[in-house]
């Protein structure tokens, strides 16, 4: 197997070599092709161990929408060795838990367990991924639990007002479809079309371990090779992502009635991913919605009283990047909150900002990177999405630099790259019927 020693490098004088280092990180591919990243932190008497694989939400075939999903649930229905009591047992009743998430780009099979625990982790891990039974019973059952969180999403406002801002700005895509799927395309999903899903992107070219604790890389090494090295990686049709045309993006105003008591407010707009310009959309991330003391908070909150809450996001894909603006206001505020966000977009707030917000944006956003580094379960996935999306481990002091060099003229940049605020989109569900 391939192997290398990745070591933090660079970091600022604020923020010492010491505060940023996570340690030792090692990573190497098996002969499969399945990669392993590993974090030593000697200091903790647990193993955080994440199986992923690089298909989400937007690898759902056509039809079939909450495929990926509906995968992350049915693997724990039962296996070859296992029964879905078992399952759940044979972790917990050592103390630690498992856990599982789907996006709208990777699948996460999560354990947390005792350092002495990692052999059963593994072995529990690939048991899921690679024996799973789909009884029929179970599988009809657990249709009916993600129906149920379907309609718990459907009766949360905040939640359903992004996954119809998405479906309106990547309409007929992959990216536009909610990661839970829809009533109708749950019920559509067969055991035969589980599996042709899974032989497609459950391969090891496709999956990454990520251990994080007090664990030796050799034994991660090991342990991978062992319960997850036979698999192949068999000759199939592309699964390369459908990308989305942003020739084809076109900015949207709507207002619609809905049973709500609140208007739900968001606005948002996508652009080309820019590596160049991932730390400016942080830091620009940072200045509106991190805190109390963030902009959106002081101007909606404080200053006016137009919300309860308001923040922003930055969801960033292989191909673009989307940024959103969400608030929830009173129906008679709806209109004021609405101009005064965009004023705030427009105006010298975004186009010249004080180096002051800049400033306080970079502490904010490096004292919440050491922060996160005590959590076992944000290292781990963290370390994850770095090697999806930049290919490979970025250490939080090679961050830290790339943090301390944005610019009040990047952020401007930024701002500019956005479109902001002529192609932004805005939706609006307002209390009615």
């Amino acid at each position: 197997m391939r192997k290398n020693i990745v070591s933090p490098s660079g970091g600022n004088a604020a923020y010492s070599e010491e505060r940023l280092s996570t340690g030792l990180v090692e990573s190497g591919t098996l002969s499969n092709g399945l990669r392993i990243v590993s974090n030593l932190v000697p200091y903790v008497h647990s193993v955080t161990l994440g199986l992923w694989i690089d298909a989400g939400s937007r690898e759902d075939p056509e039809g079939l929408e909450g495929m990926a999903h509906f995968i992350e649930h049915a693997l724990f229905k039962g296996t070859q060795k296992r029964d879905y009591v078992e399952i759940a047992r044979c972790i917990e009743e050592t103390g630690g838990y498992i856990d599982a998430w789907t996006t709208k780009e990777q699948t996460c099979l999560c354990i947390r367990c005792l350092r002495e625990h990692l052999h059963l982790a593994f072995d529990l891990l690939a048991d899921l991924c690679c024996n799973p039974l789909f009884p029929p019973g179970e599988i009809d059952k657990e249709k009916e639990v993600v129906l149920e969180e379907i309609a718990s999403v459907n009766d949360t406002p905040e939640e359903l007002v992004f996954e119809d801002f998405d479906r309106r700005t990547f309409p007929a895509h992959p990216l536009g479809t909610p990661i839970l799927g829809t009533e109708e395309s749950v019920e559509r999903l067969t055991v035969e079309e589980i599996r042709n899903f899974m032989r497609r992107y459950y391969t090891p070219s496709k999956m990454l371990v990520t251990a994080v604790g007090n664990i030796d890389h050799a034994e991660v090494t090991s342990l991978a090779d062992s319960f997850l090295g036979h698999l192949k990686n068999e000759p199939q049709e592309d699964s390369s992502r459908r990308l989305f045309d942003l020739s084809t993006y076109k900015p949207f105003n709507v207002t619609l009635k809905k049973s709500v008591f609140q208007s739900q407010i968001l606005l948002g707009a996508i652009c080309p991913r820019d590596d160049r310009r991932f730390w400016g959309l942080m830091a620009l991330n940072a200045m509106l919605s991190s805190g109390m003391s963030s902009i959106l908070n002081l101007e909606l909150r404080e200053k006016r009283g137009l919300v309860y809450q308001a923040y922003s996001s930055v969801s960033f894909y292989d191909e673009l990047t989307a940024f959103n603006i969400y608030a929830g206001t009173d129906k008679g505020k709806t209109a004021k909150t609405l101009d005064t966000i965009g004023k705030l977009l427009s105006g010298n707030t975004m186009k010249e900002p004080d180096p002051a917000e800049l400033a306080a944006a970079k502490s904010k956003m490096l004292g919440s990177m050491i922060l996160g580094m005590e959590k076992m379960t944000r290292r781990m996935s963290n370390i994850a999405q770095d090697v999806f999306y930049f290919g490979r481990y970025v250490s939080p002091a090679e961050k830290a630099g790339m943090i301390e060099e944005v610019t009040i003229a990047e952020i401007a940049m930024t701002v500019d790259s956005l479109g902001l605020p002529d192609r932004l989109s805005t939706l609006v569900y307002k209390p009615g019927r």
